[in-house]
């Protein structure tokens, strides 16, 4: 593998795995004109757009991206909206039927929820390799160097808590 696939590969799994998703009961389906979402449930939703849009920002900012970078840039960062969207929604609909899944069904929920993370993923790296392909050596070298240091990071044990 070269160390740009590397990178790329390593890229797209960090992104979407750094959006925080939260559980939160998911709206029925099949129900005309639901009531308007708990506050809870709208909360957990814009904290989760918030990490998102924050996250995007900080990648822009980090890698310099320029105005005549920005169609790619958009392109990319709407890949990660969708991918966190995607998954909230799946632990959405996840944890709102957990307590009467049975052990299959639990199981099945866990796999869609995968297969989601690997389709973005997929997206992710292809949106990425097209972003990537237009910087300049120094925005390739940052976008390198912060993100081989975000998986340096992610491979760390995690301290307990007591």
């Amino acid at each position: 593998m070269t160390t740009q696939t590397s990178t790329l590969s390593c890229l797209a799994t960090l992104l979407i795995m750094t959006v925080p998703l939260v559980a939160a009961p998911a709206p029925a389906a099949a129900q005309p004109a639901p009531p308007a979402p708990p506050a809870t449930a709208v909360s957990t939703q814009s904290q989760i757009q918030a990490a998102t849009e924050q996250r995007i920002s900080g990648l822009q900012t980090q890698l310099a991206i320029t105005a005549a970078q920005m169609p790619q840039w958009n392109a990319f960062a709407q890949v990660m909206r969708d991918n966190a969207q995607s998954t909230d929604t799946l632990f959405r609909q996840r944890a709102a039927g957990v307590q009467s899944m049975n052990a299959v069904a639990n199981m099945q929920s866990y796999a869609q929820i995968s297969r989601a993370y690997a389709d973005g993923a997929e997206k992710l790296a292809a949106s990425l390799g097209t972003l990537y392909g237009i910087l300049s050596d120094p925005q390739k070298q940052a976008a390198d160097t912060l993100f081989q240091q975000q998986a340096a990071n992610a491979a760390k044990p995690q301290a307990k808590a007591r």
